[in-house]
Order: C-alpha cells, then sequence, then structure tokens
C-alpha cells in the first residue's frame, strides 16, 4: 500500500493566474527583417513551424509572419527573388506582455482575430509566441 500525504486545501487560497510567460511557446525561430522570402521560407520548413518571428537589425520584434503570408507574396506577380521581410511587413502587430493573464491574452486573441501574437519584453525583444489551444 502507498501512502499520501494529503495537505489541507485553504478556504481562503489565491487562485494562481497562468501569464503568457507560462503558455508561450519559447521554440520559434527569430530572424531578421532583411532575409529573403525564399530564404524564410526555407528556414520555416526546417524549424518545422508556421511561422517566424521578425526582428530589426537592433534585435526588436517587428512582426510575426506565417508561412501562408510568405507564400501568397511568392506566389504574387510583383514577386522577385529579392524582395525581403521587411519589404513586406505592416503595421506592426499586437504583442502580449509576458505578464498579462492567460484570460486576458485570449480574449484580446480571441477579439482582434489573432492566432499567435508575439510575447515580447519591456524593450521589444521577441521571447516567443503565444498560441490559443484548440
Amino acid at each position: 500500500m502507498t501512502l499520501v500525504q494529503m495537505q489541507p486545501r485553504s478556504a481562503n487560497a489565491t487562485p494562481v493566474h497562468r501569464t503568457a510567460a507560462d503558455a508561450m511557446d519559447t521554440g520559434a525561430p527569430q530572424v531578421c527583417d532583411d532575409m529573403t522570402i525564399e530564404v524564410a521560407l526555407s528556414v520555416m520548413d526546417s524549424a518545422r513551424t508556421g511561422h517566424l518571428l521578425v526582428c530589426d537589425n537592433d534585435g526588436l520584434c517587428t512582426q510575426l509572419v506565417t508561412q501562408a503570408q510568405l507564400a501568397a507574396v511568392r506566389d504574387s506577380s510583383a514577386y522577385t527573388d529579392r524582395v525581403q521581410l521587411r519589404d513586406i511587413l505592416g503595421d506592426r502587430r499586437p504583442f502580449t506582455s509576458p505578464v498579462t493573464t492567460m484570460a486576458a491574452a485570449e480574449h484580446a486573441m480571441r477579439c482582434r482575430r489573432l492566432d499567435a501574437p508575439p510575447v515580447v519584453d519591456e524593450q521589444g525583444s521577441a521571447l516567443g509566441v503565444l498560441a490559443l489551444a484548440g
């Protein structure tokens, strides 16, 4: 027989609030915005991921791009093999702070129809990607 020691549960116990830092994927590849579309697609293929975190020359996160976005650019009539990620990036997408609660992050993602916003620190450096489960 195995003894199991039970801890009494306090009625005043505060529930643990998960944050974006607890749930983010830190394995997302980060690339520089001067990378070409073809090289970025190759990086995605070799990393077996559907997105990349794009950073500027100072290492600050500027965007998250998806394989579908890059494929659409590559398949357009205006595409050349010299097109860089910085050439296709629009406005900076909303980012998530690592201290944002998961409830607040999920609400913002649903309202803005975001699948995976980058999680960045106070300086703007990418820490990971937050994705909705299911």
